[in-house]
């Protein structure tokens, strides 16, 4: 029996639908070359931050220093300029040796939180050859006098101004913090959104007993994480107009066919790349083609969103019912 793997995300045809996000292992062009050979469909490109845009050079050494001067604690917040990954021109520069090195989509990211000249690096991303971008949105409102409200019209004004310049398509990363996800959801589409990425994690600092800082600390993700993006791919599957991508928690084939199954058009991973290496992205494809010949699926296409809340035979798995369900069952196996 042939499966047929691929899909569609972001109007871009892919042979498969399992993606490579966001990180340090897409910045360089041998190591997506291999990622491509292993079988990787498409991959993102490491963000390329606001900050980095604004303070490039000599104006971020002057923003470490004024920033040492009256805060000397959040000194250690500013990277130094060495430690960026890449400048703007060499980021353009991979994006162009990228697309005439391999065959698979390359998306260009860029990590903001605040409307600025800086989006007309998203124009020039286009230019270089990006066949999609990404906005990957880190905000925290850290300010108890911003609104809800606030948050989400910075948002989508962040997203409108993006998408006007530019004419290729547009992901948006969110994270999860919204108290009406759905309608959040669907109001990113409407600003221009041509796909949702969930979900951006949110790294959480730690404090040093011993120096008295606060210290940024970085966790993989484990396959636990998966859960809470495929109840809202579940839920948001028929209902925005969008493309849907399930990021963080997929670590193997069953999570990747479990993100299908609730409505994601992807799946991406990276950290189990760190733990296993690159052949797991052939293990992953592998193990999800064995699967769906077991189960007698044709393609991708009829996997995808045959368990979302519109599709589901049981639409309180992902709403109040299950809530009650879960908490029941459990304390029952315990007596």
């Amino acid at each position: 029996m042939s499966v047929d793997l691929s899909t569609t995300y972001l109007g871009l045809k892919l042979k498969n639908p399992l993606m490579i996000s966001a990180c340090p292992l897409t910045a360089d062009v041998e190591r997506l070359k291999r990622l491509e050979q292993a079988g990787a469909a498409a991959a993102v490109l490491p963000s390329l931050f606001e900050e980095q845009i604004e303070f490039e050079g000599t104006e971020l050494e002057e923003a470490r220093e004024r920033g040492s001067e009256s805060y000397a604690e959040h000194a250690p917040w500013y990277p130094e300029p060495a430690d960026y990954h890449t400048g703007t021109e060499q980021y353009l520069e991979t994006i162009a040796k990228a697309k005439k090195t391999l065959r698979m989509p390359i998306i260009a990211s860029l990590n903001g939180a605040s409307r600025g000249g800086w989006v007309r690096y998203a124009k020039m991303m286009q230019d270089a050859g990006a066949d999609a971008l990404e906005l990957n949105i880190y905000f925290v409102a850290a300010d108890v006098i911003m609104t809800g409200r606030d948050v989400e019209a910075r948002y989508l004004d962040l997203v409108g101004h993006v998408k006007e310049s530019i004419s290729i398509p547009l992901a948006v990363k969110v994270g999860p913090y919204f108290s009406s996800m759905g309608h959040m959801g669907a109001q990113l589409v409407e600003a221009g959104a041509d796909g949702l990425v969930l979900f951006n994690r949110f790294y959480q600092p730690d404090i040093d007993l011993d120096a008295l800082t606060a210290e940024p600390r970085l966790h993989l993700s484990s396959p636990d994480e998966l859960f809470l993006p495929l109840r809202w791919i579940a839920i948001l599957r028929g209902h925005v107009n969008a493309s849907l991508a399930a990021t963080g928690g997929i670590h193997d084939a069953e999570g990747l066919i479990k993100a299908l199954l609730a409505g994601a058009d992807v799946g991406m991973i990276t950290s189990v790349l760190y733990q296993k290496g690159v052949a797991q992205v052939g293990a992953i494809l592998a193990g999800m083609q064995q699967w769906m010949e077991e189960k007698e699926y044709d393609s991708v296409e009829q996997l995808k969103g045959s368990m979302s809340l519109e599709n589901c035979p049981d639409p309180s798995a992902f709403q109040r019912g299950n809530y009650m369900k879960t908490l029941t069952s459990y304390v029952g196996r315990m007596i």
